[in-house]
């Protein structure tokens, strides 16, 4: 019998186990996020499904908003795998925020495996009319 052998299949897979540890640039593994305005609130979405809410920490310091979170294997005790694709273990996320944001309002709650974080405008980023004094006989200017 004739077998075909496959040089590269031990670098594939182990580029395939990093990927799913790692991650790559374009999907971080663990924490995809997506990030918005509405109005006057920059909101992130984070996936987090199977993950306890209880594992969830979520901390701000200097601008740089950290989210760690665990998940811990479901499997029975003695079940025997068959296939097992997800990533267990702790994960980490930092995100870095302007100084527009008001990061002493944020607020953030976790549904159905998503974490969704609301950080305000900070009232000094928000556009305002700045009235102008004219001296003299003139009236005043507003802008």
């Amino acid at each position: 019998m004739l077998m075909r052998t496959d040089p590269l299949r031990g670098l594939r897979d182990l580029d395939r186990l990093t990927q799913q540890l790692v991650g790559t640039v374009s999907q971080p593994a663990g924490m995809p996020l997506v990030a918005y305005r509405d109005g006057e609130v920059f909101v992130l979405r984070l996936d987090l499904p199977g993950i306890d809410p209880q594992t969830v920490d979520l901390d701000v310091e200097r601008n740089v908003l950290t989210v760690r979170a665990e998940r811990a294997s479901q499997l029975p005790q003695g079940a025997e795998v068959l296939a097992d694709e997800r990533v267990l273990g702790r994960f980490s996320r930092q995100v870095f925020l302007g100084d527009a944001l008001d990061t002493d309002r944020i607020e953030a709650e976790y549904d159905q495996g998503v974490l969704s974080v609301r950080v305000p405008i900070s009232e000094k980023a928000r556009p305002r009319k700045i009235t102008i004094a004219a001296k003299g006989e003139r009236e005043a200017i507003t802008a």
